[in-house]
């Protein structure tokens, strides 16, 4: 015996929401949004046009695309049409691509976005899911949506615009010389500027106006051949400075794309070209891509971040400014790797955030080795004399104070080294070992006190029980995030370009990857804090009263007779 199958039946479509299971993803998207102020959505009103789609429709149709892995607004657009889920969300309606696209990346979506963050956390926080005790941060790069062969560095660039430069400086003074054109009042002294350059090709475009208009009056063959001749070396002059105010134009927009940058990419200018993780020719191959900077705890992303930088160890501050602007404030430990220790981000956490950096520096791990305590050609493991200042080298001689030195970054963060310089390393049998200075010369050492302040500070700190927990729990919980954004939900790559749309289209996927691992938790747990009274009482009345799922109708019943 079969179920009945019939073709041929009309069966009336039930509400959609009693089809879905009882602790479906639906479900969390919808009371997430659902719990964003109203104010939120109030920029995205317009008095003028046509009705526009409601933003929180927008927002749950885009997430709940991303938990499933469509990342394009042609495959949402199909889901609102299959998808139980996407059409109760969408309520019937079913925005196109490009409406979907153009939200996506919508300036404004950016903080519908940050609600979300902040919504979220709330809610963990009210089921006691995260401790607020500290939050763990780390890096990775996502390759961007550019050509890798479209890049442009700023060595080439720098080197290109000096040849240019002097160049120019040199036709100039040729022209000076032969009193071609007049001097020029000059901005700066090293080179010429756009404007200098146009006035002098306005002066050589007149010179070589006043060759042809001779050429032109001339009536004799010979003469007007003359004329040509010497008309030809202005007229090259004159087509070379239009060239370089062409290429000096192009350098200067090149410098204001760079800022601080070494390269970008043509195709997406905002993305700067990293070495990505997934080298698979084992070159050293760089891609055009971003730097993503995450916050976690319990192993969901609390907050997030875009930087072009690709070292991890210049983003923290950022990230910490950023955080604490748009998302909450910070708790009492910073948790992170080696890559974010340095001198400016242990100072600004400790000085400027009165926070607990669990951050150890690079050689911390190096240091612990025994290898390193015994080798005696460490600065480190040299014996000390407080009172007369003075360090003891391998071979018995007196290291002594020399002066003070300090060196001020590219950021502009200063240290202050104390110099120390060996009495005499003359016939030392260390030498070779200790120190790679020319023969005839000591062995200098730098000393920066306050960085040995503060890495005496890291140790005691990692030391202790509680920091040394939270440090070893910082790999299960930030670094499964990254796995599941890659493997799990496969985003391994953007989808639009320039950093205001990625930061909206990272924004998705860290949600989606969120509510993802929520809902598997909240679906092994007993209970369901999503579902309300009235989801409840539709699914009984669905249990109960099953044989009203299908009404059949036959197939000769016709809505409309005629006479």
């Amino acid at each position: 015996m079969f179920k009945d199958y019939n073709m041929n039946q009309l069966v009336l479509p039930l509400d959609v929401e009693i089809k879905l299971q009882e602790h479906d993803i639906a479900f969390s998207i919808h009371q997430l949004v659902e719990s964003i102020p109203t104010e939120a959505f109030a920029p995205f009103l317009q008095q003028t046009g046509c009705p526009a789609y409601h933003p929180r429709m927008m927002l749950k149709l885009i997430l709940c695309g991303y938990t499933q892995s469509a990342f394009s607004g042609r495959r949402i657009e199909d889901l609102t049409k299959d998808s139980l889920r996407m059409m109760w969300l969408a309520q019937g309606y079913q925005p196109s691509y490009r409406t979907i696209n153009r939200f996506r990346v919508h300036p404004l979506t950016k903080e519908l976005l940050r609600q979300c963050f902040v919504q979220f956390r709330c809610q963990l926080v009210k089921e006691d899911l995260i401790a607020q005790e500290a939050i763990f941060i780390d890096g990775t790069k996502i390759e961007a949506t550019a050509n890798k062969f479209t890049f442009v560095w700023k060595r080439s660039i720098e080197k290109y615009e000096a040849s240019l430069v002097e160049k120019s400086n040199q036709l100039y003074e040729e022209l000076l010389q032969q009193q071609i054109i007049p001097a020029i009042e000059q901005e700066v002294e090293t080179q010429l500027s756009i404007t200098e350059l146009k006035q002098v090709a306005e002066k050589l475009e007149e010179v070589v106006a006043d060759y042809t208009e001779r050429i032109e009056q001339s009536e004799k063959a010979q003469e007007r051949k003359q004329l040509r001749s010497e008309r030809k070396t202005p007229k090259q002059q004159w087509k070379q400075v239009n060239e370089w105010i062409t290429r000096k134009q192009k350098y200067e927009r090149d410098f204001a794309i760079f800022g601080k940058r070494n390269s970008y990419a043509k195709t997406d200018p905002d993305a700067t070209f990293m070495r990505m993780k997934d080298d698979y020719m084992q070159n050293g191959q760089l891609k055009a891509g971003y730097n993503l900077q995450i916050a976690t705890e319990g192993q969901y992303t609390l907050a997030y971040g875009i930087y072009a930088n690709p070292t991890d160890t210049k983003t923290l501050i950022p990230f910490l400014d950023e955080i604490e602007r748009r998302y909450f404030q910070l708790p009492q430990h910073i948790v992170a790797d080696a890559g974010y220790g340095s001198e400016p981000n242990y100072e600004d956490v400790r000085n400027n955030r009165k926070c607990e950096p669990v951050i150890p520096y690079t050689h911390y791990r190096k240091e612990q080795s025994k290898k390193y305590q015994q080798d005696p050609f460490r600065t480190s493991n040299w014996m000390y004399d407080e009172e007369l200042d003075t360090y003891i080298c391998p071979y018995q001689q007196k290291v002594t104070f020399r002066y003070e030195s300090t060196q001020e970054d590219k950021e502009g963060f200063q240290r202050t080294f104390r110099i120390y310089e060996c009495e005499d390393c003359t016939g030392c049998p260390f030498r070779e070992k200790c120190t790679k200075a020319q023969e005839g010369k000591s062995r200098k050492i730098k000393v920066n006190e306050n960085w040995e302040q503060q890495k005496a500070y890291v140790r005691t700190k990692l030391s202790e029980a509680k920091a040394g927990t939270l440090y070893r729990q910082r790999k299960v919980d930030v670094e499964p995030v990254f796995g599941c954004l890659k493997a799990n939900l496969g985003f391994t790559r953007f989808s639009v370009r320039g950093q205001s749309k990625v930061e909206n289209e990272i924004g998705f996927a860290l949600m989606a990857v969120n509510l993802r691992k929520y809902r598997w938790k909240r679906k092994s747990s007993s209970s369901s804090s999503f579902h309300t009274s009235k989801n409840r009482n539709h699914l009984m009345r669905f249990r109960f009263f099953v044989w009203t799922r299908t009404i059949y109708v036959p197939a000769s019943f016709h809505f409309f007779e005629t006479n």
